[in-house]
């Protein structure tokens, strides 16, 4: 029961994080009237984050499945 409560809770938890910052990013565009442009780079480096989240999942899902790694 630990081990799924930590493998899925961390990805649920971080997914909805990622969900709230969205939000955040949407706000923060708005308020500070960043256009088209800033929103774009916001969203882009918020989009990074992601990315980066995603492959250390992916990396983690390939070495404990495939063997590669010891």
């Amino acid at each position: 029961m630990d081990e799924w409560l930590t493998e899925y809770g961390v990805t649920l938890g971080v997914g909805a994080l990622i969900l709230f910052m969205i939000f955040i990013v949407w706000d923060l565009a708005k308020r500070s009237n960043a256009g088209k442009f800033g929103t774009l780079i916001l969203y882009i480096g918020l989009a990074m984050g992601i990315v980066g989240f995603l492959v250390k999942v992916l990396i983690t899902y390939l070495l404990e499945n495939t063997g590669v790694g010891g």
